[in-house]
């Protein structure tokens, strides 16, 4: 969190000023889905660069270049999100847990990318969402939603891929994006503020003809060995568990 606080001194001119930015564009319609998702890109290259953070891209010709496409990558905290802004080519939206629905600033932005938050507790209302995912990637939007559910505590080692978080990109019948982020969580999750970087590995993706017929339980599987194996070949602190 002590970087948190470093990236706030540095900006803390241009901080209440974004933030409002962020709140205002986020209540109307006057501004286009790109516009608002390069407020964001803008925001967030002056924060990172205020966190001693370098975001190091891997693997962007392998998003497909039309839109209408699910990212699924492992999750290591609240950084994770920050990379993804700005590397990203193509806007995209968010899938939040229900718990930081209000959280402040997580919130103003939701709303600007008009993200989604699950109740993972609550089948009905999880469904409405898997539902309302599928109807917004067949119609080119883009997602990112964390398939473990929760961040990882344990480094750049990976929790289990829950096969419900595959639903709407089967239902859709959109391509799969597999990313593995390394060393995110040391950005907001230690306290350190030495200068870091964060790789964002996109990888090949999986189209419907790659994974028809798959249960989701197994596409999960997939996506999480494709991304562990890129653990094992970058992450420094990779050990086999």
């Amino acid at each position: 969190m002590k970087r948190i606080v470093l990236m706030v001194v540095r900006l803390f001119i241009m901080a209440p000023i974004w933030f409002f930015k962020i709140w205002s564009w986020g209540r109307n319609d006057r501004h286009t889905e790109k516009e608002k998702f390069e407020l964001l890109r803008h925001v967030t290259i002056h924060a990172n660069r205020a966190g001693r953070v370098t975001i190091e891209p891997h693997g962007l010709s392998n998003l497909p270049e039309e839109p209408g496409y699910i990212m699924f990558p492992n999750h290591q905290g609240l950084f994770d999100v920050l990379g993804f802004l700005e590397t990203s080519p193509q806007p995209f939206t968010v899938v939040m847990k229900k718990e930081v629905e209000n959280t402040i600033l997580l919130k103003q932005v939701r709303i600007l990318l008009k993200g989604q938050c699950m109740d993972r507790d609550d089948i009905r209302a999880s469904l409405k969402v898997i539902n309302q995912m599928t109807k917004e990637v067949k119609e080119g939007r883009n997602y990112l939603i964390f398939p473990e559910g929760t961040r990882s505590r344990n480094g750049n080692h990976l929790l289990d891929f829950k096969g419900g978080s595959f639903k709407s990109a089967v239902n859709a019948k959109c391509p799969i994006v597999p990313v593995a982020v390394i060393d995110s969580y040391k950005a907001f999750d230690t306290s350190s503020i030495k200068k870091l970087t964060v790789q964002i590995h996109y990888l090949k993706p999986l189209y419907y003809e790659d994974y028809k017929g798959m249960k989701t339980t197994e596409i999960a599987a997939l996506v999480k060995e494709r991304i562990e194996e890129i653990m094992r070949e970058y992450a420094s602190d990779w050990k086999e568990e």
